[in-house]
């Protein structure tokens, strides 16, 4: 099935995400069909027949059934192998985020994906959220004026499982990752210097893989400003994602509606208008549909990612500095990490 029908999208992995992707796929314009792979074939089936679409054996059957772009909503340890796949064989692809743990890896990736010249989406949904979109603008315009800090929030309401925990490379390559890259998006600044702490406050069980439930940092940027964020695996009123800027012309807040979970105890104060978000996939839904929604145009008309592997990068490389920094329990600049013979010097 050829771009000039609309585009044929494999999806690889249909866990939770994979099954949102692919169910968007198949409702946007612009696309002619969808097919899915999962390393459960059987569940890949399945879903298939849920969705009224097809499912094949492996990553590689469908680049022999002849797709035009790949989606990649597999676990983190997926996504390099299945972008040099997609290298290899000249297809531009989504790729859900982290997309590498490491530097080297990630560094290893980019290469291979300019040899090969295709394009690559990285999934940070939040540079779609309508909130986050305009955060952006009332900076870049100047409407908040000079900067002078940010606050972040990323709040589960429930860990995931420990096996999810073991491999998903800590609360802030799994976590913040979110949140480092929003702050540097929303900002147009990069983060220079990071000082993270985190703890053990309600599962134990966090210990055994080196990870925490509980995190905190503080980042300085590039401008000068500073940015406060927090999060938790524990949240009892639901899935809690903000982000608070504040500058010398306005104060604005992202994630701030009838459903956020957060509960006044002022007197006089109304309660939200409904529940908390249960999850990610229902706060971000709208976001998730957009960036789908870019990534089809952008293949059909060839123009740039709108999330490249660098933005990626930089996101990562922060992480890994607030890894550093609650390991050492001291500030670590940017600088300190941003290779991979720093990181692993």
């Amino acid at each position: 099935m050829g771009q000039s029908d609309g585009l044929h999208l494999g999806v690889v992995g249909v866990g939770r995400i994979g099954v949102l992707h692919a169910a968007t796929l198949v409702e946007l314009d612009n696309v002619a069909g969808v097919t899915l792979a999962d390393a459960d074939a059987g569940r890949a089936r399945q879903i298939a027949k849920e969705l009224g679409t097809h499912a094949v054996a492996s990553p590689e059957a469908l680049i022999e059934a002849g797709v035009d772009a790949l989606v990649i909503a597999t676990s983190t340890a997926g996504h390099v192998p299945l972008l040099e796949l997609a290298a290899r064989a000249g297809l531009p692809s989504f790729c859900e985020k982290p997309v590498a743990l490491d530097l080297s890896t990630m560094d290893a990736l980019v290469e291979d994906v300019e040899r090969a010249g295709i394009l690559v989406q990285v999934g940070f949904q939040r540079r779609f959220d309508a909130g986050y979109r305009a955060a952006h603008d009332a900076v870049a315009t100047g409407a908040l004026g000079t900067l002078l800090t940010l606050r972040a929030a990323t709040h589960d309401p429930a860990p995931p499982s420990p096996q999810y925990i073991a491999s998903s490379g800590g609360i802030f390559r799994d976590l913040h990752i979110h949140d480092f890259d929003a702050i540097r998006f929303v900002t147009g600044e990069e983060v220079t210097e990071v000082y993270a702490d985190g703890a053990v406050r309600e599962s134990a069980w966090f210990r055994e893989s080196g990870d925490v439930d509980t995190a905190a940092a503080v980042l300085r940027l590039s401008g000068g400003a500073l940015a406060v964020l927090t999060g938790t695996r524990h949240d009892p009123l639901g899935y809690d994602v903000r982000l608070e800027v504040f500058g010398t012309g306005d104060s604005i807040g992202v994630g701030i509606d009838d459903r956020s979970p957060l509960r006044s105890v002022e007197p006089g104060a109304t309660a939200s208008g409904g529940p908390g978000y249960r999850n990610f996939l229902e706060r971000f839904e709208a976001a998730y549909r957009s960036e789908l929604e870019a990534f089809v145009v952008t293949v059909l008309t060839g123009g740039p990612s709108p999330c490249t592997l660098a933005e990626a990068r930089a996101a990562l490389v922060v992480a890994l500095a607030a890894d550093r920094s609650r390991a050492e329990r001291r500030p670590v600049p940017i600088e300190e990490v941003a290779s991979a013979q720093a990181v692993t010097g």
